[in-house]
């Protein structure tokens, strides 16, 4: 089934900030925390319109949702059903049209990190 951009699909709906509404702070305050970086860089890595679930991450079920939550209000990644799969992709052209080369360099700076 196609996506809306509010995210809609099969009549559930996620909430998304607008791109005017992205707010520097919560987009640095989301991308501070380890678990929710490794999202982004994962589907920065070309891994676009993941499920929820192909994520390995060191959390729980319930916090793993929680990480997911904080990245979509901050409007750095969008969510949307997908049967009873919920699917995430990164917003990246949005992110670059509101604060230019930040999640570049954000993730270039962590895979440095990493080595």
């Amino acid at each position: 089934m196609p996506k809306s951009d509010s995210g809609t699909v099969s009549g559930r709906r996620l909430d998304h900030p607008e791109t005017s509404r992205i707010r520097l702070e919560a987009v640095l305050s989301a991308l501070a925390d380890p678990v929710r970086l490794s999202i982004v860089l994962a589907l920065d890595e070309g891994h676009e319109d993941m499920a929820c679930v192909s994520f390995a991450l060191p959390v729980s079920k319930s916090t793993s949702t929680h990480h997911f939550r904080v990245l979509r209000e901050a409007g750095v990644i969008r969510q949307y059903y997908e049967g009873t799969a919920r699917k995430s992709s990164l917003r990246t052209a949005d992110l670059e049209g509101r604060f230019p080369g930040l999640l570049a360099a954000v993730l270039d700076a962590e895979r440095a990190r990493r080595g």
